[in-house]
C-alpha cells in the first residue's frame, strides 16, 4: 500500500478548498487571510510597545510612545530589528546602519 507524501497532501487540500469554496471565492478568502495576519501582526507590535511604555519610566507617556514608535518605523524602513532593544541602543543601531548605507561601496 502506498503512503501519501506531502505534495499529495497538497493537492488534495486545495482540490477540497476549491470543491467548497469555489474558484472565485478563493483570492477573496486569500485577501482576507492576508488582512487578517496584517492585523494581527499591527497587534501584536502594539502589545510589545504598550508593555515597554508601561515598563519604562521617566518622560511624559504619549510623547515617550511617539517617540518609540517613530524609532519603530525608522528600524522597520532599515531593515533593524527592534525587538529587545530599549530606545537609547535602538538609536545606536539605526545610525549603524544609517552610517553604512551612507558609506560609498
Amino acid at each position: 500500500m502506498a503512503f501519501i507524501n506531502g505534495m499529495e497532501w497538497i493537492i488534495i487540500i486545495l482540490v477540497i478548498v476549491v470543491i467548497f469554496f469555489g474558484a472565485k471565492k478563493i483570492p477573496e478568502l486569500a485577501r482576507s487571510m492576508g488582512r487578517a495576519t496584517s492585523e494581527f501582526q499591527k497587534a501584536r507590535v502594539e502589545a510589545k510597545r504598550s508593555l515597554a511604555n508601561d515598563s519604562s519610566s521617566g518622560q511624559d507617556k504619549s510623547q515617550q510612545s511617539i517617540d518609540r514608535e517613530k524609532l519603530e518605523s525608522i528600524a522597520e524602513t532599515l531593515g533593524v530589528d527592534y525587538s529587545n532593544k530599549d530606545d537609547k541602543d535602538l538609536k545606536n543601531a539605526i545610525d549603524e546602519e544609517l552610517k553604512k548605507q551612507d558609506t560609498p561601496k
